[in-house]
């Protein structure tokens, strides 16, 4: 199917999209396939090799724990943290999974965990660095099933061998779209053609595939994830996990916040952040920084996350969104229907942009940095903000444009391969990034030097000329140049 918004915006646990997310799904499948080829109950013995960027730096993204949760049957955007935390504390106490037995059934329970499995970090696939094959055996030790896949960003999966295959189905299935495009001069077209706004556009599309009603309840679900993901995290306390003593900020600022943004003699400890009159503009950033920390704390936490478009990323788009529905003009007279309004057009907004750096470059940051999370995040943040804010289909692309230039060469070196430092700062000072580009942009007409197709495609060509140090594999920058205990 042709990449859609839901596609970008899909539910998982964190802490990394590529790196958690994509294994677990494709785990799964795996495990399904076992169950559908009648092939299970023979099975004796399991293998699995993890290769490239996986192997690097699975333990600090929880890859192996997301791999075994998979192979039981468990899907990122169906298990709960509690299933998470439940499944992973039978598995280190007996030693034995459940092979394909999530949800009952017949699944068979073999002797494995995390240290039972093969790590290959100086070997990379030729299709993509986040490599993983699974194997599995009868008693004679005959291999009845096996497959390779590739994580290639924010959840996204490719099965080895299918990769034309895949290809193919996209392309034909963009023909049946009623307003395709690849690039942003394509997507600019059909504005100009239609008359439509570039949220209009990724509407009609995904009108193709699902009802209107039903698309504004998915984002509007999606919105409320998000908002639950914030909510969760300001109650929690103390360290983040992995070692590194990261300790958890977003619920001081909040309480901070409140403080600060309270009436004359009123006592404010009780409102949630939710509410809409309780919101200082003088602290418009700071309410920003809160939203981007706290959901990126919550991932790091193996929370429950919205990919936006990855995990590493996942708190730009709230943030920015929280801005939108809070601080942008106007908003403080808005119904719930407008709020509702807003969150739909926003995402859609968002989307379409993340639908051109999955088109023509990349959104992993073991392909091309930190520029294809973070950046895309900040592009898509501030199309979706510029939008809203009553941007023309030219000030949109121009705002996902300034966004994306400034976050060029932004490389990914995280400290312990955990999705803590750099990553949960930058997620802040990106989304100030995007609310920055949008004003920018709609201070503008549109017209600009550079346009995005050329960024994207600059982003692109950078991220094939960044050393793999760089690339999600905590070999380089301040992965190695800061002690990590």
């Amino acid at each position: 199917m042709a990449v859609g918004v839901f596609d970008l915006f899909s539910i998982g646990i964190g802490p990394s999209s590529s790196h958690t997310v994509g294994p677990m799904r494709a785990a799964a499948v795996f495990a399904e396939e076992l169950k559908a080829s009648g092939v299970l109950s023979a099975v004796a013995s399991l293998r699995v090799d993890l290769y490239g960027s996986l192997a690097a730096t699975g333990h600090g993204h929880g890859t192996m724990t997301a791999v075994l949760l998979g192979l039981e049957g468990f899907h990122p955007e169906l298990i709960l943290p509690g299933e998470v935390e439940e499944r992973l504390a039978a598995i280190a106490e007996t030693g034995m999974l459940h092979l394909a037995g999530a949800g009952g059934g017949d699944g068979v329970k073999l002797p494995y965990g995390v240290g039972d499995m093969v790590l290959r970090p100086l070997t990379v696939l030729p299709r993509h660095t986040n490599g993983m094959t699974f194997t599995v055996t009868d008693a004679a030790g005959e291999v009845l099933h096996a497959a390779t896949f590739f994580s290639v960003g924010g959840g996204f999966i490719v099965r080895e061998g299918e990769e034309d295959a895949a290809l193919q189905e996209l392309e034909e299935s963009k023909k049946e779209l009623p307003l395709p495009f690849r690039t942003a001069a394509e997507l600019l077209a059909h504005c100009a053609e239609t008359g439509l706004g570039v949220s209009d556009v990724m509407l009609v599309n995904e009108k193709s595939s699902r009802a209107g009603e039903e698309i504004r309840a998915g984002l509007l679900h999606i919105w409320s994830v998000m908002e639950a993901c914030v909510a969760t995290s300001l109650k929690r306390e103390g360290v983040l996990p992995g070692g590194l003593k990261v300790r958890r900020r977003a619920p001081d600022w909040f309480d901070r916040l409140k403080k600060e943004c309270a009436r004359p003699g009123e006592d404010s400890q009780d409102r949630d952040f939710t509410d809409w009159d309780f919101h200082d503009p003088k602290y418009w950033q700071e309410w920003v920084n809160l939203v981007a920390l706290a959901v990126n704390e919550e991932n790091a936490s193996g929370g429950r996350v919205v990919t936006a478009p990855t995990n590493g990323a996942a708190g730009i788009i709230p943030a920015v969104l929280y801005y939108a529905l809070h601080f942008a003009p106007g908003m403080e007279k808005a119904t719930q229907e407008d709020r509702e309004a807003v969150v739909a057009r926003f995402l859609l907004a968002a989307g379409a942009v993340g639908v051109l750096y999955k088109e023509q470059a990349s959104i992993s940051g073991a392909e091309v940095g930190c520029q294809g999370e973070v950046g895309s995040a900040s592009s898509m943040a501030a199309a979706g903000l510029a939008e809203v804010m009553g941007g023309t289909p030219a000030q949109v692309e121009n705002a996902a444009e300034i966004a994306m230039e400034h976050n060029l060469g932004l490389t990914c070196d995280p400290i312990g391969g955990l999705v803590q430092v750099p990553c949960i700062e930058r997620n802040a000072i990106a989304a100030a990034k995007a609310i920055n580009a949008a004003k920018m942009a709609l201070w503008g007409d549109g017209t600009h030097r550079v346009s995005l197709d050329e960024v994207i495609i600059t982003m692109r060509e950078t991220g094939k000329d960044m050393s793999d140090k760089y690339k999600e594999t905590a070999m380089g920058g301040l992965a190695v140049n800061v002690v990590e205990c």
